[in-house]
């Protein structure tokens, strides 16, 4: 509860860098909205929303499982994936498992995402998978949270060691993402050689773990407020090293975002605090409303892109400026790849 309240009171950050991407109109689209395609391809994921309610809840007794159950609903009724926050509290007590296995008492057939952090044993992410009969597990790294948090974990040797044990053990796919603070070129080539399916880049400039710890610390660690890859360069960073599903989060707020996330390489995209504002703020209706909106926003601009489906708008010109492309090219990339009607 301290996390979700820190987060609605801190609320979204800024710096994703997605403004620095310029679409290239398409006056010839030779399309229609009608022929647009919103299911992407994620292999074994199986989703059938470009977007999904990314881990946020779980584990906060009464308060979260009303919350949870709520987000259910609300995936349930725009055909959403949705990925539940850390289930290590219901592992250790008992107590704190309905507010997890809510989730899929409301929702009986949509995807359903189990969550552990990389210290989790493979034990444990069965445990954690057999709770809420989950389709896919992630596998959250959040070093900088850990550092952060008052009471956090200050050791983290291994997790590569127990992420390729999971892949190559558990019967449903893993995916490993960030909390918030970006997948590098460097990190997403370790995780290619292991069996997991999708990375989420989950970058900065979303809500920031390390200034919430930090307001629950006396001693503030302020050269951690502003760290992390932002997201749009961490899908690019991913996509370069990593030949699975890519998912792009941290930070996206809108369908333009989204389009944006896709076009660099991007296969889908998950939103986290933006759904917990407006659940909390007008509620489930209002939610469920915003979601449709969201599709609809999409399926327009990939009309006018002549894009007709997720996959396909990988293939759309767009131009990078700015800080965006000042950070690609001192990263080694080509921003102007992107310019390109052919894409190398």
């Amino acid at each position: 509860m301290d996390h979700i309240n820190y987060a609605l009171t801190t609320g979204q950050g800024s710096g994703t860098m997605f403004d620095d991407i310029r679409f290239v109109h398409q006056a010839l689209p030779g399309l229609g909205v009608e022929d647009i395609d919103l299911r992407p391809k994620t292999g074994d994921l199986s989703f059938k929303s470009p977007v999904f309610i990314n881990a946020m809840t779980g584990g906060g007794g009464d308060h979260t499982e009303k919350l949870n159950g709520m987000l259910a609903r609300v995936a349930k009724e725009t055909g959403m994936a949705m990925a539940v926050g850390s289930q290590m509290s219901a592992i250790k007590d008992p107590s704190e498992r309905a507010s997890f296995k809510v989730v899929r008492k409301e929702n009986p057939e949509g995807i359903i995402i189990s969550n552990l952090g990389s210290e989790a044993s493979l034990e444990q992410a069965k445990e954690a998978v057999e709770l809420i009969e989950a389709d896919a597990l992630q596998i959250h790294l959040n070093v900088v949270q850990e550092l952060a948090m008052p009471e956090g974990d200050r050791d983290f040797k291994g997790a590569l060691e127990r992420i390729q044990h999971i892949s190559e053990s558990l019967q449903v796919p893993v995916i490993v993402k960030e909390t918030g603070f970006g997948i590098s070129y460097e990190t997403a080539l370790k995780l290619a050689g292991t069996k997991i399916a999708a990375i989420d880049v989950s970058g900065y400039g979303g809500t920031n773990f390390a200034k919430i710890e930090n307001e629950r610390r006396a001693k503030k660690l302020e050269y951690f407020q502003d760290w992390g890859i932002p997201t749009a360069a961490a899908v690019i960073e991913v996509k370069n090293a990593f030949k699975g599903i890519v998912l792009a989060s941290g930070g996206v707020k809108n369908a333009q975002d989204m389009i944006k996330a896709f076009v660099l390489g991007a296969d889908a995209a998950g939103l986290a605090g933006s759904f917990l504002k407006l659940a909390i703020d007008e509620g489930e209706t209002r939610l469920i409303e915003s979601v449709f909106e969201l599709h609809e926003d999409l399926a327009m601009m990939m009309t006018a892109l002549g894009a007709g489906t997720i996959r396909d708008l990988q293939k759309c010109p767009a131009v990078i400026s700015g800080n965006l492309a000042n950070y690609l090219l001192a990263r080694g990339f080509d921003p102007t790849v992107f310019s390109r009607s052919v894409k190398n």
